[in-house]
């Protein structure tokens, strides 16, 4: 159960992270560079949860009990 509980924290982690680099994509089209975006979003402690939630996923996926969650 735990485990379950570690991958869902993963996965909101990974959602609200990505969301909100997407959302950061907006300064794209007011004239930042490339560069300039991956430098801003590198100093944006919520663009962490990406990678973080990431992480966690891959993780837990495989320590997750398969042969458990099995439907009979």
């Amino acid at each position: 159960m735990g485990y379950i509980f570690l991958f869902l924290i993963g996965f909101g982690l990974a959602i609200s992270g990505g969301i909100t680099i997407i959302a950061y994509m907006n300064f794209l089209p007011a004239g930042i560079t490339w560069y300039e975006y991956v430098h801003f979003i590198s100093s944006r402690v919520e663009c962490y949860f990406f990678p973080l939630g990431v992480i966690i996923v891959s993780f837990t996926i495989h320590k997750l009990p398969f042969d458990k969650l099995q439907l009979k």
